[in-house]
């Protein structure tokens, strides 16, 4: 399918597709004589994992680190998130894996935002 097929059937735009891969998310896809780019099902399905992860607060730049793993998030079912980070972090791994870094990084910026809501409530309230 073409570019423009493939971002709808992925529920995305032949922008993203053409970012995907510019950034290595996204193989380069098979061209036509023309020059086309051509798109499977299963760049389609690749696709639709970028997306899902990137919702769930991950960055392009995380899921760029892990490029070359996530067709194994296209298996039925997937591995678990996170597995294999959990079993180094058993056996005395120094540095969290990328939903570590990621979890780490939102606790934090909850932190930041319930102490800068309690600083703006207290201002409110006179004190």
């Amino acid at each position: 399918m073409r570019i423009g097929e493939a971002a709808a059937a992925a529920d995305t735009t032949a922008r993203a597709l053409r970012f995907y891969e510019q950034c290595g998310l996204l193989p380069p896809p098979a061209r036509t004589a023309s020059g086309q780019r051509e798109y499977g099902l299963g760049e389609v399905a690749r696709v639709r994992i970028i997306r899902d992860l990137l919702a769930l607060g991950l960055t392009v730049e995380d899921l760029r680190s892990r490029a070359d793993r996530l067709h194994l998030l296209a298996e039925d079912p997937p591995p678990r998130c996170g597995a294999a980070e959990a079993g180094a972090a058993e056996a005395g791994a120094a540095e969290p894996g990328i939903v570590g870094h990621r979890l780490a990084a939102l606790d934090a910026e909850i932190r930041r935002l319930t102490r800068l809501r309690e600083s703006l409530a207290r201002r409110v309230a006179g004190g």
